[in-house]
């Protein structure tokens, strides 16, 4: 008999224990008793914890619930029966839990009968067959045990076999029934017998020779078991259980270094050929989509040859070594290893001649070398904000050379408005256990309350107005803000912000029971409609008018002298501007699945991208007059301050990608996310479903973790895009258009540099105690960030440029002259 409940909707706290509840105590009032053994699952104090934390005024009404439900259940248990009851895990400070933490992977287990008392208060048990834990800030050690020993002695107590496959030790306070321990002797003689069984079946199985390096210890041990001394053969036993526990975990804990290796070659040898192109498109010009057209045939060809070669290097081994690597990994691996090299080796002179790498980029170095250390790695986001504030030191001091008070002022002011938004950025965190006791809780209210902090709450609304403004205000300096700008900033933008703010805000009051429980249901059904209409009016009517005006312009014609004049204004930064809207529509869409603390740091991280897009501008137009000064005639070095700089002549820099990629890294961290499980923001599931529904909750918990990364990944265009003029045309499009390309492959440079460092460290200290705890995790993170940024450039470049480059065909090819003027 089984009755099933929806276990994933976190947000219904009592649905599945009332079920329980219903269903529990008829069988258990049963005369005939049909039944031999019922599970029940209480989920309500989970779902407190993960929604509200442990310090809620719920979790006390969930925890009187769970009493009341025990008592009762104790009251109809008959002499024959009995109860056990456990927590399948405990819950951290937050009431989450995933992690390998002592309150995480800890709970209570009792174990109660009403006939004959289940432990001898006169047995002497000996200590060696009990073990202690000393649990976070508690006075005295406890008895613990592992959850693999429920099963051996549950199963006993039944009186039915041990599962073949089980390796846990039976508890000995279940079967120490007289003072001498013969029962518990007994017990343990099956026990170790299953076990035994167990290991000598696996020897003969084909993965036998994996026990070789432990067999003569583990044979050793049990033959300690049969001599004359009663106490030492049952010692011997309890060792034995324990030691056979030890090898498997030890054995089925096992690294495949061959293929780690292959990994870590293609990852290596990939982020290699990236790095080439990146050097490539720095030194091309007008040809390089002929360059773009012949390497990507290249490739292919290259590829296809590689693929060959790893299938016939499987098969020409199978006979002579053990397989460790199966034919698709080398087909894969044989692909992609030899359209690398390919790369590398046809395009190694842009490596030395590109102008693009002129000063070594230390910041991704010393981003890098962190992973070797632990304590770097968790303090990865203090250390974030370090190295992105070292990032815009070169702008500043460029800054304070410039020839011009404008251009100074320009550099100096948009970078402490940068420095400003970073350090504000960086206040908002959650902590890591690791960082303990060091780190407060500031993405929260506290670190047992997942409510966003009274001055987030303040915040929330004022920043939903006040983003769309304050772009419009940035897009006003170089008129702009015209066009497809004047009618999402003013209108959808604000509207769009101010309904996933009020969701949130809707959540909040639910969560805080502030109407009371009554207006809960409503509450939750108003917050998923705001959801829906924000990320639909986003998808669908900006979307579509993005899609089909696209360019932030005005167009005026006026007839003068007999002719027709015509004047474009915003048309200096026609490509920026543009492209902007489209971003935005991804940030609506991010701002929507964030938290309230979260759209505060979004809305940062905005401010925080366009100033740096300002002060890239400004210090290209230094760069451009250190040109002119160099090498025109007085007359145009005097001029040279009106004008735009020629991006084909000053170029992009990998110093200018940096502070983007470390924006995305920052405000992941400052969002409220870690390189941890336990981190994860659940709550977002909900944010368009009152109940779990994967086709919504799965994206959304992916937009909510990996959103920030994918929208600075989006932006890096911007750097090659904003203020630049498309005149002449078709030339300036077309170098646009490279360099958009190059910043795209330069954002996956920083993150494919920062995945190998992660996937090296872990695997260089796969042995380390912190591996699983810090390390992997880190690489899994770089991983996934990796394809984020992959999906999120190839988005930006296929989709947002494609289609500004197809609307500025359509506005220059219905002009009747191309005596067009920009006003700036």
């Amino acid at each position: 008999m089984t009755w099933p409940y929806d276990s994933f909707h976190v947000e219904d706290l009592d649905t599945v224990d009332e079920g329980v509840e219903r269903h529990l105590f008829p069988l258990l009032r049963e005369e005939d008793k049909s039944w031999d053994f019922i599970l029940g699952h209480f989920l309500g104090v989970d779902h407190v914890g993960h929604r509200l934390g442990p310090d809620h005024p719920l979790m006390k009404t969930k925890l009187e619930q769970m009493d009341r439900v025990l008592r009762e259940v104790v009251e109809e248990l008959d002499e024959d029966t009995l109860l056990v009851v456990l927590g399948d895990h405990g819950m951290d400070s937050k009431g989450d839990h995933g992690g390998d933490g002592a309150l995480e992977t800890s709970a209570a287990l009792w174990f109660y009968g009403k006939g004959r008392p289940l432990v001898n208060s006169k047995a002497d048990i000996p200590e060696h067959y009990r073990t202690y834990r000393t649990y976070p800030n508690a006075p005295v050690s406890h008895r613990s045990v592992q959850q693999i020993d429920l099963v051996p002695s549950l199963s006993l107590l039944l009186g039915i076999p041990i599962p073949f496959n089980n390796l846990g030790a039976i508890i000995p306070e279940l079967f120490w029934t007289d003072t001498t321990g013969s029962t518990f002797y007994k017990a343990l003689q099956a026990n170790a017998g299953q076990i035994r069984n167990y290991l000598d079946t696996y020897r003969l199985s084909s993965a036998g020779g994996e026990l070789d390096d432990a067999w003569d210890k583990l044979q050793n041990m049990w033959n300690v078991t049969n001599g004359p001394d009663a106490e030492l053969n049952s010692q011997g036993l309890d060792v034995f259980t324990r030691l056979a526990l030890t090898v498997c975990r030890a054995m089925w804990a096992q690294f495949n270094v061959t293929l780690m290796g292959l990994g870590l070659t293609l990852l290596v040898t990939g982020t290699l050929g990236a790095w080439a192109i990146y050097g490539k498109l720095g030194m091309l010009h007008d040809d390089w989509t002929t360059w773009s057209e012949g390497a990507t045939k290249t490739l292919l060809r290259s590829s296809g040859v590689g693929a060959s070669i790893g299938l016939l290097a499987y098969v020409a081994t199978t006979y002579f070594v053990d397989k460790v690597v199966g034919i698709l990994d080398c087909i894969i691996f044989g692909a992609f290893f030899a359209s690398s090299v390919t790369l590398i080796f046809s395009n190694g002179y842009s490596f030395r001649k590109s102008s693009s790498f002129e000063s070594l980029p230390i910041p991704l170095i010393l981003h890098t070398l962190a992973f070797m250390s632990n304590s770097f790695t968790f303090w990865e986001d203090r250390l974030t904000t370090f190295l992105l504030l070292t990032s815009i030191v070169p702008f500043v001091l460029v800054g304070f050379t410039a020839p011009t008070p404008r251009l100074r002022y320009r550099i100096l002011g948009f970078s402490a408005l940068f420095a400003l938004c970073v350090r504000l950025i960086g206040i908002s965190t959650v902590c890591r256990e690791e960082q303990q006791p060091y780190c407060e809780v500031t993405f929260f209210a506290s670190s047992a309350i997942t409510a966003p902090p009274l001055v987030v709450l303040a915040l929330s609304i004022p920043c939903a107005i006040g983003i769309p403004l304050i772009v419009k205000r940035y897009l006003s300096i170089s008129q702009s803000d015209k066009g497809i700008a004047a009618i999402l900033l003013p209108w959808l933008f604000p509207t769009v912000l101010l309904q996933s703010a009020g969701a949130w805000l809707l959540e909040w009051m639910d969560s805080a029971d502030i109407l009371g429980p009554s207006w809960s249901a409503g509450l939750r059904i108003a917050r998923s409609l705001l959801g829906w209409i924000s990320m639909g009016s986003v998808l669908l009517i900006g979307g579509s008018l993005w899609y089909h005006v696209t360019l932030c312009i005005e167009v005026k014609a006026r007839e003068q002298s007999g002719k027709r004049e015509v004047t474009v204004i915003g048309f200096a930064n026609l490509f920026g501007s543009s492209f902007l809207m489209f971003w935005l529509i991804s940030y609506c869409l991010v701002y929507t699945a964030t938290q309230l603390t979260g759209q505060v740091i979004l809305g940062l991280s905005v401010v925080a991208l366009l100033s740096f897009l300002e002060v890239v501008d400004s210090t290209r137009d230094v760069r451009g007059m250190s040109l002119a000064f160099a090498s025109a005639t007085p007359s145009t070095v005097l001029e040279v301050d009106g004008m735009q700089t020629n991006l084909a002549t000053v170029g992009l820099r990998f110093s200018e990608i940096t502070p983007l990629a470390l924006l995305g890294v920052h405000t992941f961290y400052g969002t409220g996310h870690q390189a941890t499980i336990s981190s994860i923001q659940w709550k977002s599931a909900f944010a368009l479903t009152p109940k779990m529904m994967f086709i919504t909750s799965v994206p959304l918990v992916a937009l909510n973790s990996f959103g920030p990364t994918f929208l600075f990944a989006l932006a890096v265009p911007l750097l090659a895009l904003w203020n630049t003029a498309p005149l002449p045309h078709p030339a300036a499009t077309s170098t646009a258009r490279r360099l958009g390309v190059k910043a795209a492959v330069g954002m996956m440079m920083y993150y494919g540099t920062m995945l190998i460092s992660s996937a090296v460290t872990s695997a260089w200290l796969r042995r380390h105690l912190m591996v699983w705890k810090v390390f992997a995790p880190r690489f899994m993170v770089a991983a996934i960030s990796l394809l984020v940024v992959d999906v999120a450039v190839l988005f930006a470049v296929g989709v947002g440029m494609a289609r500004v480059e197809a609307g500025l065909r359509k506005l220059l090819g219905g002009m009747p002259t191309m005596d067009t003027r920009a006003k700036i």
